[in-house]
C-alpha cells in the first residue's frame, strides 16, 4: 500500500546515506530528489527509487529544500534528510494522521545518534521538528542555516520518531561545524549588531552553551559522548560569533 505523501530530499555526495533513506520511504507515492551535482554514486542510487531527480547548483539549504517542495505534486509533503530514516511505526502514524483535515502540519521527534549511540539527553531528545505538512499551507523559512518549515494553521505532534544518524565521526562533526558556523555568522551579521555586542556573546555564549547542554539538559548522563557534544557546541557558539566579529571588524 502506497502512502499518499510526497517525500522531498536534497543531496550532495550522499552515497553512504541515501540508499537507506530511500529504502525507508520506497512505499511513499512520490519521491523528489534535488541534487547539487554530486560526483559520487548518489544520483545513480536515487534512480533506482525515483525518476523525479533535479540537478541544480547549490543555493543554500532553505532554497534547495523549497525547490524540492515545489516539485512535489501531492497535497502532503515530508521533508527528509539523507541521514534520516522513516520507521514502519512512523509510516503507520503518518498514514493515519494525514487524514485529519483540521491539521496542516506535524512536528516529528527525532532519535539522534552520535558516534553510534542514541543521545537521550543534552537537548537532543525529543528534538521535535516540523517535517510533515500540507504543501499549500507550508514553506521553508528563508535563512542560511538551521532552516525550518513555517505553516499557516494548526500544527500537531507525532509520537513515532525519525531515526537520525548525525555526525558519523569526530571529523564529520568538525567539517560540518566549519560550514554551519560560517553560515550562522552570516545570519548574525544580517541582524546588524555592533561588534562589541558580538564580542560579549563570543565570550559568554560558549560558557552558557556548555553549562546548558552538560548540566541543565543532563548531558552528563550521555557519558563521554555528552561531554564531547557539549564541548563541540560550545566551540561552535564561539566560532560563529568569532567569524561574525572578524567580518564586521574588517
Amino acid at each position: 500500500m502506497k502512502i499518499p505523501v510526497s517525500v522531498a530530499i536534497i543531496t550532495k555526495n550522499e552515497e553512504k546515506n541515501i540508499r537507506e533513506a530511500l529504502e525507508s520511504v520506497k512505499n511513499f507515492e512520490e519521491i523528489v530528489i534535488v541534487d547539487s551535482f554530486s560526483n559520487d554514486k548518489t544520483v545513480e542510487i536515487c534512480r533506482e527509487y525515483t525518476d523525479k531527480i533535479f540537478q541544480i547548483e547549490w543555493k543554500g539549504f532553505s532554497w534547495q529544500k523549497q525547490f524540492a517542495i515545489d516539485k512535489t505534486t501531492l497535497p502532503w509533503v515530508l521533508v527528509l534528510d539523507a541521514d534520516e530514516r522513516v520507521t514502519e511505526e512512523l509510516k503507520k502514524e503518518i498514514l493515519e494522521r494525514v487524514k485529519d483535515k483540521d491539521t496542516v502540519g506535524y512536528f516529528i521527534p527525532r532519535k539522534n545518534f552520535f558516534l553510534g549511540k542514541w543521545i537521550k539527553h543534552s537537548g537532543w531528545w525529543p528534538d521535535y521538528t516540523l517535517r510533515l505538512f500540507r504543501k499549500d499551507k507550508g514553506k521553508m523559512e528563508e535563512r542560511q542555516v538551521h532552516e525550518k518549515i513555517l505553516v499557516e494553521g494548526k500544527a500537531d505532534y507525532l509520537k513515532e520518531p525519525l531515526i537520525h544518524y548525525t555526525y558519523q565521526s569526530i571529523e564529520d562533526f568538525i567539517e560540518k561545524m566549519q560550514n554551519y558556523s560560517s553560515l550562522s555568522a552570516m545570519e548574525i551579521i544580517k541582524k546588524n549588531p555592533s561588534k562589541y555586542k558580538i564580542l560579549i556573546k563570543m565570550i559568554l555564549t560558549p560558557i552558557f552553551t556548555f553549562f546548558k547542554m552538560f548540566i541543565l539538559r543532563f548531558g552528563f548522563l550521555d557519558g563521554l559522548r555528552g561531554f564531547i557534544l557539549a564541548v563541540f557546541y560550545s566551540f561552535y557558539s564561539f566560532l560563529k560569533y568569532a567569524k561574525a566579529w572578524e567580518r564586521i571588524w574588517k
